[in-house]
């Protein structure tokens, strides 16, 4: 009788209906990875311009800050006027 082995020596069973594809298989990425940006983005952000790093890139950044601003101050109005007007008593 013994003792039984904890690992099973029979292979374990297949889970989907398909093989498993190696990553020698799969196609080389190498052709829509592109440029290593990262070089290029580290020189433009540390470079001392005076510039807050949320500005840096120039006219989209100015244009997403002033939305978000623009949408932060909207917001904050909206719940002024709504928690005035929850705040008032109903005229029956």
């Amino acid at each position: 009788q013994g003792l039984k082995p904890i690992v099973s020596t029979e292979s374990p069973s297949l889970v989907c209906g398909t093989a498993t594809k190696l990553a020698s298989d799969l196609p080389a990425t190498d052709s829509f990875l592109g440029k290593n940006q990262v070089p290029d983005l580290q020189k433009l952000f540390q470079k001392a311009d005076g510039l807050p790093v949320h500005l840096k890139r120039g006219v989209p950044d100015k244009l997403l800050y002033r939305t978000t601003m623009a949408l932060t101050i909207g917001g904050t109005i909206y719940c002024l006027v709504a928690l005035y007007m929850a705040s008032q008593p109903r005229n029956q």
